[in-house]
């Protein structure tokens, strides 16, 4: 009997995905076990911790250590498996080394965005079967089914990003026994249906939420999701039948089988909605650290709760990025590593790119006058680093040299020994926190922020009717909190002029995110930017300082890589499960 794999989770087993959290958050509950379906929703308490638990992997594809083999040593996320960074033990066999070299297939490519998506849609869809009969009272279970179907949405909009169209199984609960149908919907089908929840959630939920409930689905994640869909939906890879253009079979599953410009208008109306909103802004800060020019920008990564977090990741008192991405002094264990590439697409401070020979750019002092964002996002040979000792805290510079004049053995951070190039990831890193010594952070992880509708509602305009006016202001506001002096962009920029300028923001505002693996493909462009030469930075001193660029690695990529393909496993049960074009 066919089956699709659908991961038949018990509830003490989804009560075990309970992460303890020290912060006040809805997700500071008991951990439960040992309960059956009647207990659990018979008790009111039981009941929202399984719905709590569905929030619990909600940043599974965008966590930076979604690609780990062994637990606790080494991680890397999106970031290594497209031109972002170089991720660690780059000799192993995991994820991001497949989507990196071009090996991916369906064989070894990870199934957790399958299984975890599934797994959550299916606990969705056991929660709302069982609430008429949960003692809750009738405007929080109005409230909750809301929440529900947002998390439903959520997990499905995870599998088309990766897959393209999927089977819906709407409110239906499989058991391991049972025939299911596994033939996927065309990508409209799933488009249309993340929609209709999101509608339905939205007309219920409040815009925001404030203490303790923050970190729940609210009206503002509703349409942002929707904004960020039909961006996607929008985006040439899903239109014109995408990859499989040609193919009567495959065509609608994995995109629009045309392509209709009025799906563009469609995604800067959803952003639009959601900036009408007025309930976010862009996190600017000038009087703390007025001598940093956008200092608000990495700043915002460090509050819990910031004007800019329209759906954060809940998260306890932690060091979860400073125990990755830092240093290897300050006690980091090895995440991803930046590319010198994305160091060269940050523009000067005044806006102008390093290759235009305006910008000042000096190659002998090549971080000097540069975009905030660039300090701010990464960690570079002679970066700024706070210390603590038994005096008040003082700045120290990492040097991350090949060789120094007089003889000085370079440190265990320095590239060849802490780094393979040169450099570390800097952004939403807390300066205050040192993994091996001082503090804890009160860090959240962001799932959306604002920068991201903003850009959405800027890129989305441009493609539908040009380079309005509020597409400059969109872009002008971003560069002006980015601390870029001046911020403003060149009048008369044609449509296709404006396209590279978002193209290039989002590259800058949103690094390390998880985004630009997905920009990338839905643009068409990957089989450009990933098939490159990836390079790193040498620092030697004495008697001058020189700045040597070196060979990392080749990225390969194969046009089937613009989409994952079907964990082999799911189609061997089930041969009308189609697999994605080219595999």
């Amino acid at each position: 009997m066919k089956k699709l794999a659908i991961a038949v989770l018990t509830i003490s087993v989804l009560m075990a995905l309970v992460t303890a959290c020290k912060k006040t958050s809805f997700l500071d509950q008991t951990v439960t076990s040992s309960l059956d379906e009647n207990t659990t929703f018979s008790d009111s308490s039981n009941a929202m911790q399984f719905l709590n638990n569905i929030y619990v992997d909600l940043g599974f594809a965008t966590d930076p250590r979604r690609f780990t083999n062994v637990p606790g040593t080494f991680g890397a996320g999106l970031e290594a498996a497209c031109d972002e960074a170089e991720g660690p033990n780059a000799a192993s066999t995991n994820g991001f080394i497949q989507f990196a070299t071009g090996s991916v297939n369906p064989t070894v490519v990870p199934d957790d965005a399958w299984k975890k998506c599934y797994a959550n849609i299916r606990a969705v869809n056991q929660f709302l079967k069982h609430l008429p009969v949960i003692p809750f009272n009738s405007a929080l279970k109005t409230q909750v089914s809301a929440e529900a179907r947002f998390l439903r949405a959520w997990y499905y909009t995870m599998l088309m990003q990766h897959y393209g169209g999927v089977p819906l199984i709407g409110d239906t609960i499989y058991a391991s026994a049972d025939h299911i149908d596994v033939k996927r919907n065309t990508y409209q089908e799933c488009v249309n249906y993340v929609l209709t929840e999101l509608d339905a959630a939205a007309g219920v939920l409040p815009t925001t939420w404030t203490g303790a409930q923050y970190g729940r689905a609210s009206k503002g994640a509703c349409l942002a999701v929707k904004a960020r869909v039909l961006l996607f939906a929008a985006s040439p890879l899903f239109n014109n039948g995408g990859m499989a253009a040609g193919d009567a079979n495959l065509a609608n599953i994995v995109a629009y089988p045309d392509a209709d410009p009025k799906r563009w208008q469609l995604a800067a109306d959803a952003a639009k909605a959601v900036i009408a909103l007025n309930a976010y802004q862009l996190f600017v800060d000038s009087t703390s650290k007025p001598g940093e020019p956008g200092y608000g920008f990495t700043e915002l990564f460090t509050k819990r709760y910031n004007t800019e977090y329209i759906l954060p990741r809940m998260m306890g008192d932690n060091k979860y990025l400073e125990s990755l991405w830092d240093a290897p002094s300050r006690g980091g264990s090895g995440g991803s590593f930046p590319y010198q590439e994305i160091v060269d697409a940050f523009p000067m401070s005044n806006g102008l790119d390093i290759t235009d020979p305006a910008s000042g750019y000096d190659p002998t002092h090549p971080y000097q006058h540069r975009d905030p964002r660039l300090g701010y996002t990464i960690m570079h040979d002679s970066t700024l680093r706070v210390t603590f000792g038994t005096n008040q805290p003082s700045p120290v510079q990492l040097y991350l040299n090949t060789s120094v004049t007089p003889a000085v053995a370079s440190s265990g951070d320095a590239v060849y020994k802490g780094t393979p190039t040169g450099l570390y990831i800097y952004k939403m890193v807390d300066p205050n926190v040192i993994n091996n010594s001082v503090g804890t952070t009160a860090r959240v992880l962001p799932l959306i922020r604002y920068a991201e509708v903003v850009l959405n509602f800027a890129e989305a305009t441009n493609e539908a009717v040009g380079p309005t006016a509020e597409v400059y202001q969109s872009l002008e506001a971003i560069r002006q909190r980015a601390g870029l002096r001046p911020w403003q962009l060149p009048a008369g920029l044609s449509q296709a002029q404006m396209r590279a300028v978002i193209r290039k923001e989002r590259r800058l505002e949103l690094a390390f995110e998880g985004f630009r693996f997905w920009d990338v493909r839905r643009w068409l462009i990957a089989d450009q930017t990933e098939n490159q030469t990836m390079h790193g930075m040498e620092v030697d001193r004495g008697p001058g300082v020189v700045y040597k660029p070196f060979v990392v690695r080749k990225h390969n990529f194969s046009k089937a890589m613009y989409l994952w393909p079907l964990p082999l496993p799911e189609v061997a049960k089930s041969p009308e499960l189609l697999q994605n074009p080219l595999y």
